[in-house]
């Protein structure tokens, strides 16, 4: 080669490396969010959120990048005949939504240089939230003030919660509250986005989240807020953990019995423990009656998760609504069971005395803007509401229940503790005589430990910090 041909020869490939550093810098300011999440048999998933049409680069322990797998391209949708706001508008997901599945033995990701949070290796501490949307409903007239960080403190929770070191995240639904625009002239929540596409999405919890998606990841349970006539398509597109179909995607209303209807599956916490994570977001607040097509449904679906329940010694059942609660009042003096009635007359028509499986030691729960810890003398499972993490706040939880007060027929509470105020929780396990042990610790929104709670074999113990 003459010296005219080397000099062309370098310049071609100093032009190549510049044109593919300025292609890789393209892609990575493309990338908005990327997280890993919890999926059914043993598995964990990497999603990647993209303004690119194409899906990025995703590079396993070092090794050479490869294309992540398109789960749900751009799109907008039309609003849904059957919105749950008069005013609602067509979805715009300008958003690329990308996913590859965390191969076994593989012990780092990046995605077009950003670390992903990797599978642990043991779960000993779980870090729980929910309700954490800002809360935009004009059906109800209720306006949260989204500007404000400590009348919608998610952000400060998240923050927070991220410190805490945990080796997995638990939201236990209701992530999307932005359902109607601001009304003119309200400064607490002037100028923010609404409506059921990306946007909302984005500033309800993808942009506040972002220090606590980056630290480890996460289990999503879905909410009523995430059923197919609200912000379904978005729950779908971003953080199911079953695959996207034209089914499963709740664009059409004729698909919502596929739609609002997923199968319960088991998350392993260790070798005595599991999630068994239902969903409950379509559920109605008054009992079924037997013909109809959703008690049918989630009867199947109970009947499912009972052959799930037995594949451990210990299942946590995770689902939104709580079926064993108290719910909210005007003051810390009144009591009211909170309960959903439409989930009791399922689960009592399988399990008439306990609801839940026999398996099932704890149950989780957000959906009551509150935390609850509930046992029972009774043989119920221990009952958690934890939907305290950022929604607009609903009154006040009952400072005492008595034992001859009643949260479902014949059960019998032996031991509660409550707080109203904004906050989230941990919870972490040792194993004592081969059996795993737990101690829940309700924290502020500045983290700051308030309520602690000892968990064992279907009872807890609980008392102020």
């Amino acid at each position: 080669m003459n010296t005219q041909n080397r000099i062309s020869a370098f310049f071609l490939q100093v032009a190549l490396g510049v044109f593919a550093l300025c292609a890789l810098n393209a892609a990575a300011s493309d990338l908005h969010s990327v997280y890993t999440l919890q999926a059914p048999n043993d598995r964990w998933v990497v999603r990647a959120l993209t303004a690119a049409n194409q899906c990025p680069l995703i590079t396993w322990d070092k090794q050479k990048p490869v294309a992540m797998h398109l789960r749900a391209p751009q799109a907008v949708v039309p609003a849904r005949s059957d919105s749950a706001q008069s005013n609602s508008k067509p979805s715009v997901f300008d958003i690329t939504s990308c996913e590859a599945e965390w191969p076994k033995g593989v012990q780092s990701a990046h995605v077009e240089g950003v670390a992903v949070p990797a599978p642990p290796q043991k779960i000993n501490r779980i870090l729980i939230i929910a309700d954490t949307g800002c809360r935009l409903k004009a059906s109800e007239n209720a306006f949260q003030d989204c500007n404000d960080a400590d009348k919608w403190p998610f952000k400060k929770v998240a923050n927070s919660a991220a410190k805490m070191k945990a080796d997995l995240v638990v939201h236990i639904g209701d992530i999307h509250y932005r359902e109607s625009p601001c009304p003119e002239g309200k400064a607490g929540c002037a100028g923010a986005t609404w409506g059921y596409g990306w946007d909302a999405w984005r500033d309800d919890f993808f942009v506040p989240a972002r220090a606590l998606l980056g630290v480890a990841p996460w289990l999503y349970v879905r909410g009523n807020h995430e059923s197919c006539f609200r912000a379904g398509q978005g729950w779908f597109r971003f953080v199911d953990a079953l695959p996207w179909t034209q089914e499963r995607n709740c664009n059409d209303p004729a698909h919502d019995m596929k739609g609002d209807f997923s199968d319960p599956f088991v998350a392993s916490i260790s070798k005595n423990s599991q999630f068994l994570v239902f969903d409950s977001s379509k559920s109605s607040g008054k009992a079924y009656q037997a013909a109809d097509p959703a008690f049918i449904k989630y009867q199947e679906q109970l009947r499912l998760a009972n052959q799930l329940a037995a594949t451990k010694p210990e299942s946590f059942f995770i689902n939104h609504h709580p079926l064993l609660a108290a719910a909210p009042g005007p003051d810390a003096t009144k009591f009211k069971a909170g309960g959903s009635g439409g989930l009791q007359s399922v689960f009592s028509s399988i399990e008439p005395a306990r609801l839940f499986p026999a398996n099932v030691s704890v149950a989780m729960h957000g959906h009551i803007h509150l935390f609850e810890a509930i046992s029972f003398q009774t043989d119920h499972p221990v009952s958690l509401v934890m939907g305290n993490s950022g929604s607009m706040n609903e009154g006040f939880a009952p400072n005492v229940i008595q034992p001859t007060d009643r949260l479902y027929k014949d059960a019998v509470v032996d031991n509660y503790a409550s707080r109203s105020e904004y906050g989230f929780a941990t919870m972490d396990r040792t194993e004592e005589n081969g059996k795993d042990a737990w101690v829940l610790t309700e924290y502020t929104t500045d983290g700051v430990a308030v309520i602690q709670c000892r968990i064992q074999a279907a009872k807890s113990r609980c008392h102020p910090i």
